[in-house]
């Protein structure tokens, strides 16, 4: 693994358990068991190496996304598949990060906010239009409205002033929205699709 791609991972998995803000380059040069000096030759400060962290995420989840809706036979098994997706997500990450990326790194936080707003609809979209072609999703929902509300849906439930940290868990508070989205949508054959497939997961 090279240096940058040592350094990303590292901060990472500092970042997921502790927060942005909380965590300093001393400590992540010392979770690396590398000098600080060594960081700087890569990266000038800690918000750089943010922005560099949401970059590789993003590309990752845009990739991970491509691969379940090559491999899903319907769109209903693409919304499954996509939950599954999703869990392993959250169940790691801080509520904190959303926060802290907010609040103290606004170029990675508009990165951000531009993949949600572009790919994450964009693809949402494509899913819902395939949904009513294959009589799995309501013909008269409006895609283009329904596509935003989810996105965003979900960063929603990461509002700790919302769900508190300590009264909620990130992933059930996201399963919740999940579940009420995918039933919401669906007409009967696509209820009954998507049942079939929670009998088989729970099995």
């Amino acid at each position: 693994m090279v240096q940058t791609e040592r350094i990303i991972q590292g901060s990472e998995e500092l970042f997921l358990t502790a927060g942005i803000k909380s965590i300093t380059m001393d400590d992540i040069a010392r979770h690396l068991g590398m000098s600080k000096k060594t960081i700087y030759q890569f990266f000038k400060d800690k918000n750089e190496l943010v922005i560099a962290l949401v970059r590789k995420k993003l590309k990752e989840d845009e990739d991970q996304m491509a691969d379940i809706i090559s491999k899903s036979g319907n769109v209903i098994e693409e919304m499954i598949n996509m939950m599954k997706c999703s869990e392993e997500i959250f169940s790691r990450i801080n509520p904190i990060v959303i926060h802290d990326m907010q609040k103290y790194h606004p170029e990675a936080w508009r990165q951000f906010q531009n993949f949600k707003s572009g790919v994450l609809v964009h693809t949402l979209e494509e899913l819902l239009n395939k949904g009513i072609n294959q009589g799995y999703i309501r013909p008269e929902i409006d895609v283009k409205i329904i596509a935003r509300m989810r996105v965003n849906q979900v960063e929603f439930g990461f509002n700790t002033t919302i769900f508190p940290v300590a009264e909620f868990n990130t992933w059930t508070v996201q399963q919740q929205f999940n579940e009420h989205f995918n039933y919401g949508i669906c007409t009967l054959k696509g209820y009954k699709l998507l049942n079939q497939y929670k009998n088989i997961a729970n099995e």
